[in-house]
Formats: C-alpha cells, sequence, structure tokens
C-alpha cells in the first residue's frame, strides 16, 4: 500500500490490489459458517444432528441449516459474520462488472444484476428463517439458488483470458452442480423413505455447495490481480489545496480503461434473436396446448352420452394439411400466413364459450387451423436450413413448455379450454402473449409459396407421413406431462420407483437432452442403431415397473425428442399435404387405438384390441421407423457441402430457453416436494373419516376441470381417507392428467395412484391423511367387461395398522364379471385380520345379489348402513372398527355420483377391541342410532351441510347425518 502520491488528476491518498476484497469475502464468508459449525458441535451437538425421523447416532453431523438456525450462540456466529461478508460481496460484484463491462455489451451489465440479486437473496434466507416465515425463507432460498446458474455460466462467459481462472471455475462449478443430484437423492431418502443416515450424507453434499459457492467467487483474486483501488483526492483537501483541473493525459487513461479486453465472450446482446426464440417458443408452446386440450373437449360428450356420441369426428381437426395438396389453397396459405396464425388462436378463446358444444367447434377450428399453419410454415422454410430447423426446435420445444406448465399447475395446463380463473386458468394472459408471439413469430416473409423445385419434392411422402403419425402419438401421449410414464411404472407402497412430483424433471431433462442431441447431432441419432435403442427402451417401459421399467421411459423419451428434428425435417421438404395432412390422419387412428384398448366394451370392435398396449407400442415404433427410414434414404442422395456449414446462432438461444424451462420446472419441484408430515382432522378423538366419490375424471357438468371445487367439498367434511373412482386421466383423450396430485398437496395427504394406466382401467385412486405402509394393485376377473381395479391398501392409524380397500366393479349388463369380482374382493378383503374399510362402486341393490357376497361371514365386513335401501353404485363397508357416523352428500354439478362419508373410531386398547369384537354378531347392539347431540361434538359433520346447503351441496336421503352409539 502507499501513501501521498502525487498522481495525474489528483493526489493518491491510498490504494490496495483488488484481489483483497475476494480474499475478504473469502475469509468472512467461510468464517460465518465454520464458526457456526464449531460452535454448534461443541454447545449443541446431538440437538443439531437430531432431524424429525432420527438422531444421534444415526445421524451424526449436522445440515446447513440446523447449524446457522435458531440456536444461540452460532446463529449470531454467523449473521454476524454474513453481515462482514456484505461488504466484500457487493465490492466484488462491483468490481466484476468492471473487469467485464465493454461498451455496447449488455451481458455484464445482467451478470451484475443477477450478482446483486444473489446477495440480496442470501441476507433474506439468513435473516428470515424458517422458523421465522418458513414459505418466505423457502422462496428465498430458491431464488439464491435459481440465480446461481445465470451467475455461474455468466462468470464463465465474461472471464478474462486467464486459462488458469477459467479452469478453477469451471471445475469448481461442476462440483456444485455434480452435488446436486446426490444431495437431492438422499433428502429423498431422509424425508419419503425415513432411511437412518441418510440426512447425515445429504448434510455433507449439502455443506459441499456452500464450500464450492464461495470457492468459486474466490477464483476473482486471480482475475482482480491486475486492479488497483485507489482513494484519490481530487480537490486537494489532503494538502489543503484548491480545485484543480484534471489534465488531458488523465482523461485519455479513463479512456483507454474503456477499450475492450478479449475474453472468453465478446458480443453485444442479441435482443432481436432472443425476442424471436421466446416468440416461436411460445406459439409452439400454444400449439400443444390447443392439441393437448382438444381431446379433452371431445372427452365430455361421450362420457355423458355413455358412448358414442358423435362428436368425437372432431378428433380429425388435425388432418387440415390435406387442403394444401390443392393449389390455389397453399398458396392462399402460404401467403397469409400471419392471418392462418392468427385465426388459430380461436381455441385459446373457447373459454369464453360456456356452451360446451360451441365450445368444443371453438376448439376444434382453432387446431385445425394451427396444424394447417405450421404446416405451411415448416414447408415455406424448408429451402432455408437455419430457418427451418429454429421453427421446428421451437416447435418441439413448445412441447417441453407445456410439460413443464402441466407440472406448475398439477397436470393442468393454465390456457386450457376446461380452464378459468375460477379453477386456476390464466386465459386471457397466455391469449395476449399468444398475439404477440405470432405477430413476433411472422414477420419474415415465407421463403418458398410453392413455385420454388417446381413440385419435386425429396424422399417419399408416405414414409414420412408414417413417421410423423408415430411420431407426434409419442409425443402426445407419453411426453406431455412429466407425470404419465411414472405412472405407467408406479406399483404402490412402499415406494420402489419413480415419484411424479419429485422425479418428475428427469423426465424434462430426458426430453431436453435428446432435443439437444437431435439438433445437433441428426446423423447419430437418425441411425439404426439409435432407432433399436429407442425400441429397446420403449419395451422396457411397456414390460416392466419401478426403476427398470423407469430406465426404459427415460430412454423413450430422450429418443422420441431426438428423432423429432429428422424426422419432422425430413417431412417439411415433400409434400405438405400428404406427410403433415396423411400424417395428422395416421396420428389419429393411433389415438383412437389408444382409447379403444381401454374402452373396449363401448365401441365397435373394441373387444379386438382389448388390453393390447402392446400392440400400440409397436405400431408406433415402426411407424417412426418408416419415418427413420425415409431420413436415411433422404440423406444418403443429398449431396452433402464438403466445407463444414457453420452452427446456426439460434441452436444458442434455443439451448437458453432450455435452460430456463428447466431452471423454473426445478424451482416449482422444490415447491411441490412433499413434507409427508400430515396430521388427520380429529387426532385426539382417534377418530377416521371415510369417504368414497366416483369424480367422473374430473369434468363438472359445464365441461370445467372440477378439480379445485372437489377439493373444497373434501375438505369441508374433514374428509381423513377417500377412495376417487373414474379417475385415470392418463391418455390423450383425457389430457393426460393427474387429479389425485392436486388433491394431495392442496389438502395435504399421502396418495396412490391405483392401477396405471397401461393396465386398461378408468381408475380407482387412494387419499389419506395416514401413512400409506403398504398397497397392493388388483385387476379383478372381467371375461367379458371393463376391467375392475381396486386397492389393497395398509395405513398407520393412530399407531394400529387399518386396511383400507378402494373398488370399482363392472356394469350392470356383464353380471357374471360383477359375480366373479364380488367373489374375489371378499375373499381378499376376508383374509385380513386387521380393521378394514371397503370404499366401493358395487352396482348392486342394498340386501340383494352379490351384496351378499360382500356383507359375508368370508368377507367379514358389515355395511356402513343396511338400512339405507336407496343405494346402487356407492357403498362403504367395514368390519373391526367402531362405526359412528354416516351421511350422504349431493354432488352439485361436480359430477353425476354423491360423496358418501363414514366416521369411525380407531380401537387401541384391548377393552376396546373386545367390546367391538362383541358387536360382530350383534348387529341391533351395532346399528343403534342416536341423535346428534348425544355423540361428542368432534364425531359430528358439519353443519354447513344442512338444509339447503353451500353450493349446490347438501345432506340428502336422509336430509341429514346419521350417528351411531352402540355403548
Amino acid at each position: 500500500m502507499s501513501k501521498y502520491k502525487d498522481k495525474e488528476g489528483g493526489n493518491e491518498v491510498a490504494s490496495i490490489n483488488a484481489k483483497w476484497v475476494s480474499w475478504a469475502h473469502t475469509v468472512f464468508a467461510y468464517t460465518a459458517f465454520l464458526s457456526a459449525l464449531f460452535v454448534g458441535i461443541r454447545l449443541h451437538y446431538h440437538k443439531i444432528v437430531q432431524n424429525e425421523f432420527h438422531g444421534y447416532p444415526d445421524e451424526w453431523f449436522p445440515s446447513v441449516s440446523a447449524t446457522i438456525g435458531d440456536r444461540y450462540p452460532e446463529r449470531s456466529f454467523f449473521m454476524i459474520f454474513i453481515a462482514l461478508t456484505s461488504g466484500p460481496r457487493f465490492a466484488l460484484v462491483t468490481l466484476w462488472y468492471l473487469l467485464a463491462a465493454r461498451p455496447g455489451k449488455a451481458l455484464p451489465k445482467f451478470v451484475a444484476g443477477v450478482g446483486l440479486f444473489r446477495t440480496l437473496t442470501c441476507a433474506g434466507w439468513t435473516y428470515v428463517t424458517s422458523t421465522d416465515d418458513h414459505d418466505r425463507h423457502d422462496i428465498f432460498m430458491i431464488s439464491y439458488l435459481v440465480a446461481t446458474i445465470p451467475w455461474t455460466a455468466g462468470c464463465i462467459a465474461l472471464s478474462s483470458p486467464n486459462t488458469i481462472s477459467i479452469r478453477y471455475r469451471k471445475y469448481l462449478a461442476g462440483a456444485f452442480f455434480g452435488a446436486i443430484p446426490p444431495m437431492v437423492y438422499f433428502y429423498i431418502q431422509h424425508k419419503v423413505h425415513r432411511v437412518a443416515g441418510a440426512y447425515t450424507v445429504y448434510s455433507f453434499f449439502e455443506w459441499s455447495l456452500v464450500l464450492f459457492d464461495v470457492a468459486f467467487d474466490a477464483v476473482t483474486a486471480l482475475d482482480f490481480e491486475k486492479f488497483e483501488i485507489v482513494v484519490r483526492d481530487v480537490k486537494g483537501a489532503s494538502k489543503g489545496a484548491d480545485m484543480f483541473t484534471q489534465s488531458a493525459a488523465a482523461s485519455e487513461k479513463r479512456k483507454e480503461r474503456g477499450k475492450a479486453i478479449p475474453g472468453a465472450f465478446n458480443g453485444k446482446l442479441p435482443w432481436f434473436e432472443i425476442f424471436d426464440t421466446v416468440a416461436e417458443v411460445y406459439h409452439g408452446f400454444v400449439f400443444w396446448s390447443a392439441l393437448t386440450g382438444l381431446g379433452v373437449v371431445i372427452w365430455y360428450f361421450p362420457l355423458w352420452h355413455m358412448g358414442i356420441s358423435g362428436y368425437e369426428a372432431f378428433v380429425m381437426s388435425t388432418i387440415s394439411p390435406l387442403i394444401l395438396g390443392i393449389k390455389p389453397f397453399r398458396s392462399l396459405v402460404t401467403h397469409n400466413l400471419r392471418a392462418s396464425h392468427l385465426l388459430s388462436l380461436a381455441g385459446l378463446l373457447a373459454w369464453q364459450v360456456k356452451d360446451p358444444a360451441r365450445r368444443l367447434f371453438t376448439v376444434g377450428f382453432g387446431v385445425a387451423m394451427s396444424c394447417l399453419s405450421w404446416a405451411a410454415t415448416l414447408s415455406s422454410e424448408s429451402v432455408h436450413r437455419a430457418r427451418l430447423e429454429s421453427k421446428i426446435s421451437a416447435w418441439i420445444i413448445g412441447l417441453v413448455m407445456s410439460s413443464a406448465a402441466k407440472f406448475a399447475w398439477q397436470t393442468n395446463n393454465p390456457i386450457w379450454p376446461i380452464m378459468h380463473a375460477a379453477n386456476g386458468g390464466y386465459n386471457g394472459t397466455g391469449l395476449a402473449l399468444a398475439f404477440l408471439a405470432v405477430l413476433r413469430f411472422t414477420r419474415k416473409a415465407p421463403l418458398n409459396t410453392g413455385a420454388i423445385h417446381g413440385g419435386k419434392r425429396e424422399g417419399s411422402s408416405l414414409l414420412a407421413a408414417l413417421g410423423i403419425g408415430g411420431l407426434f402419438f409419442g409425443l402426445h401421449s407419453l411426453l406431455s406431462d412429466t407425470s404419465t410414464m411414472i405412472l405407467w411404472v408406479w406399483e404402490g407402497y412402499p415406494v420402489r420407483g419413480p415419484l411424479c412430483t419429485i422425479h418428475g424433471w428427469l423426465t424434462l431433462a430426458a426430453m431436453t437432452g435428446g432435443l439437444l442431441a437431435g439438433i445437433r447431432a441428426p446423423k447419430l441419432v437418425s441411425t439404426w442403431p439409435a432407432y433399436g435403442l429407442g425400441c429397446t427402451g420403449v419395451a422396457i417401459l411397456t414390460l416392466y415397473h419401478n426403476w427398470l421399467g423407469y430406465v426404459g421411459a427415460l430412454t423413450t423419451a430422450f429418443y422420441l425428442t431426438a428423432i423429432a428434428s429428422p424426422v419432422i425435417t425430413a417431412a417439411s421438404r415433400g409434400c405438405p399435404a400428404t406427410t403433415f395432412g396423411l400424417g395428422f390422419f395416421i396420428y389419429n387412428l393411433m389415438v383412437l387405438f389408444h382409447v379403444w384398448v381401454v374402452a373396449y366394451a363401448f365401441v365397435p370392435g373394441g373387444p379386438l384390441v382389448r388390453e393390447h398396449t402392446d400392440w400400440i407400442m409397436i405400431t408406433m415404433m415402426l411407424f417412426i421407423g418408416a419415418g427413420v427410414l425415409n431420413v436415411t434414404s433422404t440423406s444418403s442422395r443429398r449431396q452433402e457441402p464438403r466445407e463444414r456449414p457453420s452452427r446456426p446462432q439460434h441452436r444458442k438461444y434455443h439451448a437458453w430457453a432450455l435452460g430456463v424451462i428447466n431452471v423454473l420446472f426445478l424451482g416449482v419441484a422444490f415447491r411441490r416436494f412433499p413434507t409427508n408430515d400430515y396430521k388427520p382432522y380429529h387426532e385426539d378423538s382417534r377418530l377416521i373419516t371415510a369417504g368414497i366419490w366416483t369424480i367422473h375424471f374430473s369434468l363438472d357438468n359445464d365441461m370445467w376441470s372440477s378439480e379445485y371445487r372437489m377439493r373444497n367439498l373434501i375438505r369441508e367434511l374433514e374428509i381423513d381417507v377417500v377412495g376417487l373412482l373414474e379417475s385415470d386421466l392418463q391418455r390423450i383423450i383425457m389430457g393426460n392428467r393427474d387429479t389425485t396430485q392436486f388433491l394431495a398437496e392442496d389438502l395435504g395427504m399421502y396418495v396412490d395412484y391405483g392401477p396405471g394406466p397401461n393396465k386398461h382401467t378408468w381408475g380407482a385412486a387412494l387419499l389419506s391423511k395416514f401413512p400409506i405402509m403398504n398397497s397392493t394393485h388388483h385387476l379383478l376377473p372381467s371375461p367379458v367387461g371393463e376391467l375392475a381395479p381396486a386397492i389393497h391398501a395398509t395405513l398407520d392409524v393412530y399407531g394400529e395398522l387399518v386396511d383400507v380397500f378402494v373398488f370399482h366393479s363392472g356394469q350392470e349388463e356383464d353380471r357374471e364379471d360383477r359375480r366373479l369380482q364380488a367373489e374375489y374382493l371378499s375373499k381378499l378383503m376376508g383374509t385380513s385380520p386387521r380393521p378394514s374399510i371397503l370404499l366401493s362402486y358395487l352396482v348392486t341393490r342394498p340386501l340383494r345379489g352379490n351384496y351378499n357376497t360382500y356383507v359375508s361371514k368370508t368377507s367379514g365386513m358389515h355395511d356402513v348402513d343396511p338400512r339405507d335401501w336407496d343405494r346402487w353404485c356407492e357403498y362403504i363397508l367395514y368390519k373391526r372398527l367402531r362405526r359412528v357416523g354416516y351421511a350422504r352428500v349431493s354432488r352439485s354439478t361436480i359430477t353425476d355420483t354423491e360423496l358418501q362419508v363414514a366416521k369411525f373410531v380407531v380401537p387401541t386398547t384391548s377393552a376396546e377391541k373386545a367390546d367391538i369384537a362383541a358387536l360382530e354378531s350383534n348387529s341391533e347392539a351395532r346399528n343403534r342410532k342416536v341423535g346428534e347431540h348425544d355423540v361428542p361434538e368432534d364425531w359430528r359433520f358439519p353443519t354447513i351441510f344442512r338444509g339447503k346447503g353451500v353450493r349446490g351441496h347438501r345432506y340428502h336421503v336422509f336430509d341429514g347425518p346419521l350417528y351411531y352409539n352402540s355403548s
């Protein structure tokens, strides 16, 4: 350090090398964490290694949050030194900006802004602990982690030409992000599986993130060596001098400092290209939103007609590109692409159409225009490799974005026609953004209006059409929701495979990797060995379950998105009327095939394809193979330029778009991570309130998604365990949705989805406030009619094991099916020695026929109220429990079936169990009814449903709940 040197432009009072800012930041930051760790271990070791499930000696090393949390004095040590770190931190960010700033470059400003944002969010999660405000603490922490990605990438991109510092940054960044997957894995082992010792291993990875994060910023000491921080007296105050005028030489020196220094990133931030990318990707998202929403609004009609309604013809809306085979029409569309794309937004306006049939017409028109516009656009861009690749990339990234949006909205799309403000829709916002995106998307004139090539096309249009049909079916049926394939491999509790909320990102990551591979190495992914790998993945997905099945799912996701770009590129160079028009027709046939395998009892020819998902998957891959054959034959005939073509700039921006989508997905996944700390409503009374509801595929009478309304009723009735029937929505025609995710997360319940979508049932699911210790899925005998799903779950209810069965029997017409199913389920329930509840859809009259098989000595089950004669479908049965209440609640317009609810007290002492056992043969005492005032308040049903009730829900049949007291 030097003092009082006379310099040009003033007197230098003091100076210091800027590297000491980095050293100060590093020392203070490490001291903050390590001093808290040392003091915590010294004073509160056993307390800070204790977590919600395990303690010492199973857990023997504390997590970061436990160390720096609320305990005194370690929290004070941490906060004091973090406060001391803030000064060097702000200085470090400022110096980095000064080092990287260049005239006309926006990236350094952006990175500096991210650096300041990270500093402020660090203060947020430091000084607002999870105890103070859990939600805000998590928001600050998530924001900090998300901002770390652009900060890390930006610092590497802007690094000065110092090979040592660049190498260190890459190593530390790789170590930081490489530590995240194992950290998440061990957190899941702790939080979900409650493995002893897993939290200690998690803690080591968590601490490593802290060390790598601080070390990454410490590398700036190598860059700042060229900087000197100077305190200059510009008015001579340090010597008592008057103001002086800066010399021309000093001004020149300042100008020299502004000159560019070579670095790792030297380019002006291309805002126009970024806007183009955002518009293209969002427009692709709109296409997939419209296409995936079409099936849901079509499904509404056969659902209410209980068979083919005629409205299914709208599935053919996608074949509109066929009219491009008519020259005048093709010329009209190609010369008016902006108008055509704007008309495709009609589907987004459909939420304003209240009548279901007219809403379907609106959506069908929008999808038709969307398919027509995209086919014409790709055909017109086919003569320019980079522009065509950009459009195709955006189209498929739109699918990735759609899947991410559905994950954020718990498998609903916020701009679907079944969404509106009352159930979480953002239709108006989505439409406004879509309008702006179309204007940007269509700002360039079409390159090929049909005159080019003189009608000569490359490759086989028929093979290309087959490829398009198989590809779009695969993308839509398997990848339009990240939970679809996870539910294919789901087998119940204990968890032996992936979970939708925790592992959904792996599906998105596989899609991302595949898409990038297909764009950057189209020849490689178009080879027959790559096709063989894709077929292997599909076979594993179809034949196996749990983690092995999911490996096949990830392979399938990677291959489908990888082959998408080459297949669509080859199709774009063919006749669009054939490649896309016929291609979408083949896709439609696959969609119907996809429905026929489960709806075989209601459609012509259905029994021929009954339960043959394997045939669907084979057909899909054969069609994709035809597309690959077209790609390879076209590539072999095409004369490639000898010179290596330059990499199109759009690839970089599309890669960043994928990165942003993945980061946002991870942020949502963090917020959706299950807490698994759910509590029943009346724990002190040992009460279990159980319900059964046929939810009609989560579409209400007016064609709106009904999850929010179901949530409200279940919560207000204080239901602890509920069986949901007709709950499997993971098919194209139903939107690839999963209502149980929203209900479980919003109500705080464990969930078993039941038999997966590849089991060919209409669905049976279980939601429980009590931990599910074990569950098995059953497909009951159904030689003629639809398959009958059942769940047999064992719950931990106040320390007692209680079995819950959820079951949907066959149709009224299939008497033999229902007889066989009754015998099967009766024996299954009879094998359980534990207290049990059946939540079911039986299709029988009380005291008649199969009723006497379900309620029998074989099963040991009792009817919740044998004197309730007005039943046909829904029944609640029980054994070895004390039933204290029963109610039937009207459905309003949510579905076509009421909600039945019963209350039980779980016996825990030997005396209570003996009393209940004594009532097994005494039906009169067991079914003795009492008034509401004769039971404790905790046993009573809510009063809001008396009389006219609320929102169309009221106690009906009995005009109020029934209560029982056998004591």
